[in-house]
């Protein structure tokens, strides 16, 4: 018998977060989350996508084992501002029985129901900033510490339970040896003096925070045209700004201004924590925040997380200037290959930024969507 059970304790929120790291088990490409940050993202008294959102937690049991988990959360800036009446879900891993999925999305289903909305779709988060959709190829590729894993069974269960494709995103990765200078460095030269700009980086972590309330402001203007897009708010941002800005290597990340010293383009690059995470197990102490303020100085592979450009200023070569840049710190640091995070398949501008790069799509995941 399949039981359904509410997360609300700290216990049960605990058992929430743990699941993944027994059905993973042994599994050499999913990288754990730190269980203290995830549990972090869940408290509706620290994260502030609770301020327009509201999510509950459902864990499932069967014969008194845990056996599956999901969020179903409604962001209400989407529903109330774009008019788009959905319920997501996330936070979806359940072992191989399609019957222990359907009894987790009909408490999704409730809450929609509940709350008059018209359809459901998922695997997403609260925000564009979470991760998003479930794995449909590259299951044999190592994840990064801002996707989900999943097995191949996830995607057979929600289109038998009548679930459709709605996003398709891509991952690719190129090693940076395929990064040639002359692709954009005279370039860049020409598309500073024709539109006054100048490149901005730093090598301290304090530097970078007068500039970054702008810099999310920027991140709104330029993904707004993105069908699925919601604005970060100003509470958000300053949420991000203390737990991830800090943690980021400072020369990681690249601004470009314009004469009026107004940020106009930007970029951040992480290191690979994939290894590091699942080195930590899930714990930062007592070894696990030393593996990853390692992967932070030695890591020989980046992960690029953001790219924004001001709307005015694109199509008019300007993450050249970032490129540039880039290219002079990773040649410094000796690193050896450049992950993309998931972008929209239909979001061929950003596509076109690679294209030189000779990137190979390594994975593929979709979020699927079905009438309530």
């Amino acid at each position: 018998m399949i039981t359904i059970k509410e997360a609300i304790t700290k216990k049960e929120m605990t058992e929430f977060v743990k699941f993944p790291f027994s059905l993973y088990k042994d599994n050499k490409y999913w990288v754990p989350p730190i269980i203290a940050d995830e549990l972090e993202s869940f408290d509706k008294t620290k994260n502030p996508a609770f301020k327009s959102a509201e999510a509950k937690f459902y864990i499932a049991y069967k014969n008194d084992t845990i056996v599956g988990r999901i969020a179903a959360i409604i962001n209400w800036s989407e529903v109330n501002d774009q008019k788009k009446k959905k319920v997501r879900f996330g936070w979806f891993d359940v072992i191989d029985d399609i019957e222990v999925t359907k009894a987790l999305l009909e408490k999704v289903y409730e809450l929609g129901h509940k709350n008059n909305l018209e359809h459901i779709e998922g695997p997403m988060g609260f925000s564009n900033l979470d991760k998003v959709g479930v794995l449909t190829e590259g299951f044999e590729e190592m994840g990064t510490m801002i996707t989900w894993y999943n097995h191949p069974y996830f995607v057979t269960h929600l289109e038998k339970l009548g679930f459709v494709t709605e996003k398709e995103y891509i991952e690719s990765i190129f090693p940076f040896s395929n990064v040639k200078p002359e692709f954009f460095m005279k370039a860049q030269e020409l598309i500073k003096k024709r539109y006054q700009l100048k490149s901005l980086t730093f090598t301290k972590t304090k530097d970078i925070m007068p500039y970054v309330d702008k810099m999310f402001d920027l991140f709104n203007d330029s993904y707004a045209s993105l069908s699925s897009f919601v604005a970060i708010s100003d509470i958000q941002k300053e949420y991000f700004k203390k737990k991830y800005i800090s943690f980021i290597n400072p020369e990681y990340i690249k601004f470009v201004l314009d004469k009026n010293d107004k940020i106009v383009a930007f970029s951040i690059v992480m290191p690979s924590f994939s290894e590091a995470l699942q080195k930590a197990k899930g714990k930062l102490f007592p070894f696990g925040f030393y593996h990853l303020l390692k992967a932070r100085k030695e890591s020989k592979d980046v992960v690029f997380y953001l790219i924004g450009v001001a709307p005015e200023y694109q199509n008019k070569g300007v993450p050249s200037i970032i490129f540039n840049e880039y290219y002079k710190t990773f040649t410094e640091k000796g690193i050896k290959n450049c992950i993309r995070t998931p972008e929209l398949a239909e979001n061929h501008a950003i596509h076109n930024l690679w294209k030189n790069f000779d990137p190979k799509v390594h994975c593929k995941r979709k979020t699927f969507i079905k009438n309530l």
